[in-house]
């Protein structure tokens, strides 16, 4: 079997019974324009392993394959799939591994074989969040990934990427942005999808940071945000009393607005903050 030679996705779920779980996350992609359009984003990918998640019956994985993937690896827990996934791998012989596992439980790293990895995935939405915050929170620094070009729910993409000011920012925007570029790359209408989700998605590409600045302890870190976003109706001046009994003298060093809120204070501002008490 070649690539053009794949029957078209619709027949392969009627084939191999691949009705969507909603238990599972599962939405999937049919149309292949936008397919190649979300593997593009991420181009090249012949430099390095490429890992997709939650391949289902395979739309993004051809894409993938189609745009120049030469080791692609995917992990899908769904053990219906795995016989439509293996048919790709016959039409593009010794560039597709396929893995039936959970996602989460996946060591990442040893799958890149040290060299950086690019993760390009329509994430089941169940999992989504925790997935990203795996990943961001490494501990080794660059991490494994080049870059993330991930679909989410777009309330979700708009959390990663928002600036402050907004009431989308939040404790999952510090941690993106301290640890990554990320940017917002386009919507996917939910009539893009079988079944369609009740919500718009969107595409977001995160790009690891060479050295975070200023450099901070990540767990202080994640205390700064909980504590801050914790109450974010409060100036920082009372929110940040779990951390510190007096924060006034400590924000007025670093050169903090201490009657500011959380959603109004730059990512790097926590991270002043972080390395100051960290």
């Amino acid at each position: 079997m070649s690539e053009d030679q794949l029957p078209p996705l619709r027949e392969v779920i009627a084939r191999h019974g691949l009705a969507a779980k909603k238990a599972l996350g599962q939405n999937f992609l049919f149309d292949l324009n936008l397919t190649r359009r979300i593997a593009r984003a991420a181009a090249p990918l012949d430099g390095g392993t490429v890992i997709e998640i939650g391949p289902g019956p395979g739309g993004l994985t051809r894409a993938l394959l189609l745009e120049g993937a030469t080791r692609l690896v995917v992990i899908e827990r769904d053990a219906r799939a795995i016989a439509a996934l293996e048919d790709i791998a016959l039409a593009f012989p010794g560039r597709l591994t396929i893995i039936e596992g959970d996602a989460l439980e996946t060591d990442y790293e040893a799958l890149a074989e040290g060299r950086p990895a690019k993760i390009v995935a329509n994430l089941p939405y169940n999992i989504a969040t925790p997935l990203l915050v795996g990943w961001l929170s490494a501990k080794a620094w660059p991490p494994f990934f080049a870059s993330l070009t991930l679909m989410f729910q777009k309330e979700v993409a708009e959390r990663i990427v928002a600036r402050p000011g907004g009431k989308d920012f939040g404790r999952l925007s510090v941690l993106s942005q301290y640890r990554c570029t990320a940017r917002k790359l386009f919507d996917v209408n939910r009539s893009a999808f079988t079944p369609p989700p009740k919500v718009t998605s969107s595409i977001v590409q995160l790009v690891p940071r060479a050295s975070p600045l200023p450099a901070c302890r990540l767990d202080v870190l994640e205390r700064v945000t909980a504590a801050a976003f914790g109450q974010r109706r409060k100036m920082l001046r009372a929110s940040l009393k779990s951390l510190v009994p007096e924060p006034e003298p400590m924000l007025a060093e670093l050169g903090i607005n201490p009657e500011a809120r959380a959603e109004q204070i730059e990512v790097e501002a926590f991270a002043r903050i972080a390395a100051h008490l960290g």
